[in-house]
C-alpha cells in the first residue's frame, strides 16, 4: 500500500472515531452543609461545608477546585485550592471548614473548572445567629415619638363599620368588610371572617407583605381571621394610593407623617377593632406576616401589649444600617440624591423611629419566625436583629434553599403553633 494510500486511511479512522466535547455543562456541583440541614453552626462547631461534584460526561475529568467565602456583607473571609479527578459518571465529595468565633451569615462559593468548561455554587449559612445583637440606634426621643403617635391616633373616632359579605360567606363563617379610620384621619379597611359557632374566639390577623393585597382565607371553623390591609394596600386605598414601588420613600424627610408611622398606627387601630368585637377573644389575639408583613407583626407587638402571639416570617423594616450593607436597592440611592439636604446619615436617623429591631426590646408575647436562608430581599441577618431582642418566648425555623419566601410547610406550621398556643385542636 502506498504512502499515500496510507494517510488517507488514518485520516479516516481519525475521523471515524466519536468525537467527546467536555464543555461547560460537563460537571455538576451542589453545595451542602453537612450535619447541620438548616444550614446553622451553633457556637462551638466548625462550619463545614460540603460539595458533591458529578461527572456528567463518559470521559475522565481534571477538576481544578476553589472555595472562597465571604460575609454577607462580601467581606472576603477565606480561599482554598483543591483539586479532583472524575472518572466517567462518577462523584466526588469535597468540602472545606471555617473556624470562626463572630456570630453572623457567610457566602461560600465553589467555582470548579475543567478543560472546556466552569461552573460556580453559592450557598449561605449561619453562624450562631442567635448571638447577633447589634447596637440599638434608637434615638433619645423614640419612646416619646410612639407615645405621641399613639396619643395622636387616640384622638381620631375609629368610626368603626361592618359590612356583611353574604357572597363571601359559607356554612362555616360570616365574613365582612371593616372600614375604619386611622392616623390623620386615613380610612382604612380589612375582611372579618367570624365562625358561626358561638365565641368568643381566637382572632389571627393577618398583614400584608409590600403593596399585597389581603383578602379573605375562608379556611378556619373555630378562629377568628381578620385580614387587615393597611394604607395604600388591598382595599385600603381611598385616601392613600397604593405603589408598591415607593412606600418606603413616602414621607422619609422626617419621622412626623413618614408612611410606616401611619401604617404602624393602622395595625394598632385594627388591634382596636378586634378589642371592640364581643365575638373576639381578647386575650387570645395573634398577628402575623411576611415580608413586610413581618415587620409590620414586630411592631404591632410592640406597640400594642394587647397581641399575645407574633409570627413574623422573612421579616422586613429591621436592622436598617446592616440591610443597606446586605441589599441593593437603587431607589433609595436615587431618592437620596435628588436632594442635597438628603444624607445617608439623615436617611437612617429617621428610618431608626421604624426599626422593628429598636421596637422589639418592647415585645413581651411569644413569637415564632421562619427565615428564608438564602433571601436577599430580607436578609437572614436582618431577620434575627429584632427577634433577638424580643422579652417573649421565642422560635424559629430557617430554610435552608428558601430565598423570599417560606413555603407551605413553614405557614402549616405557625398556624399550628398559633392553634397550640391558643387551645385549639391542629384539625381544621
Amino acid at each position: 500500500m502506498s504512502k499515500v494510500h496510507l494517510y488517507f486511511l488514518a485520516l479516516l479512522l481519525f475521523f471515524s472515531q466519536p468525537l467527546v466535547v467536555c464543555g461547560k455543562d460537563a460537571v455538576e456541583v451542589r453545595i451542602d452543609t453537612g450535619a447541620f440541614k438548616d444550614g446553622i453552626f451553633p457556637r462551638g462547631e466548625r462550619v463545614v461545608l460540603g460539595a458533591t461534584l458529578q461527572n456528567r460526561t463518559k470521559i475522565q475529568v481534571k477538576v481544578s477546585i476553589i472555595w472562597k467565602i465571604e460575609t454577607d456583607e462580601k467581606q472576603p473571609v477565606a480561599t482554598h485550592s483543591d483539586g479532583t479527578t472524575l472518572e466517567p459518571g462518577g462523584k466526588a465529595k469535597v468540602s472545606f471548614g471555617l473556624n470562626t468565633e463572630k456570630p453572623g451569615f457567610f457566602r461560600a462559593t465553589v467555582t470548579c473548572s475543567w478543560k472546556g468548561g466552569r461552573v460556580s455554587s453559592s450557598m449561605q449559612v449561619g453562624y450562631a445567629p442567635l448571638e447577633l445583637c447589634p447596637p440599638l440606634t434608637a434615638e433619645p426621643d423614640f419612646q416619646a415619638f410612639w407615645d405621641k403617635s399613639r396619643a395622636a391616633l387616640d384622638k381620631v373616632p375609629p368610626r368603626f363599620r361592618m359590612i356583611p359579605k353574604t357572597g363571601k360567606s359559607n356554612a362555616r363563617h360570616d365574613v365582612y368588610e371593616v372600614h375604619m379610620h386611622s392616623l390623620g384621619n386615613v380610612r382604612v379597611r380589612g375582611w372579618f371572617e367570624v365562625p358561626r359557632k358561638p365565641g368568643p374566639h381566637p382572632a389571627l390577623m393577618r398583614v400584608p407583605g409590600y403593596g399585597q393585597n389581603m383578602r379573605p382565607i375562608g379556611r378556619f371553623k373555630d378562629m377568628i381571621v381578620f385580614s387587615f390591609n393597611v394604607r395604600g394596600h388591598g382595599n385600603s386605598q381611598e385616601d392613600v394610593k397604593g405603589r408598591p414601588g415607593d412606600y418606603w420613600i413616602r414621607g422619609l424627610d422626617a419621622k412626623e407623617g413618614y408612611y410606616y408611622q401611619g401604617a404602624y398606627m393602622d395595625c394598632v387601630r385594627a388591634i382596636d377593632f378586634l378589642y371592640s368585637r364581643k365575638e373576639v377573644d381578647p386575650k387570645r389575639i395573634a398577628v402575623g406576616g411576611s415580608s413586610q408583613g413581618g415587620g409590620l407583626s414586630f411592631a404591632t407587638a410592640a406597640l400594642d401589649q394587647r397581641v399575645s402571639l407574633c409570627v413574623p416570617d422573612i421579616p422586613f423594616l429591621a436592622n436598617w444600617e446592616k440591610y443597606f450593607k446586605t441589599t441593593n436597592w437603587p431607589e433609595m440611592n436615587k431618592w437620596i440624591a435628588a436632594k442635597e439636604s438628603r444624607t445617608w446619615k439623615s436617611t437612617l436617623k429617621t428610618l431608626s423611629y421604624f426599626d422593628a429591631m429598636n421596637l422589639a426590646p418592647r415585645i413581651r408575647c411569644p413569637v415564632f419566625m421562619g427565615v428564608g436562608l438564602q433571601d436577599g430581599i430580607c436578609p437572614p441577618a436582618t431577620n434575627f436583629a429584632p427577634y433577638n431582642y424580643v422579652k417573649g418566648s421565642r422560635e424559629y425555623r430557617v430554610y435552608p434553599q428558601a430565598k423570599h419566601g417560606v413555603g407551605p410547610v413553614h405557614h402549616r406550621l405557625a398556624v399550628e403553633w398559633i392553634r397550640r398556643k391558643f387551645g385549639l385542636e391542629n384539625s381544621f
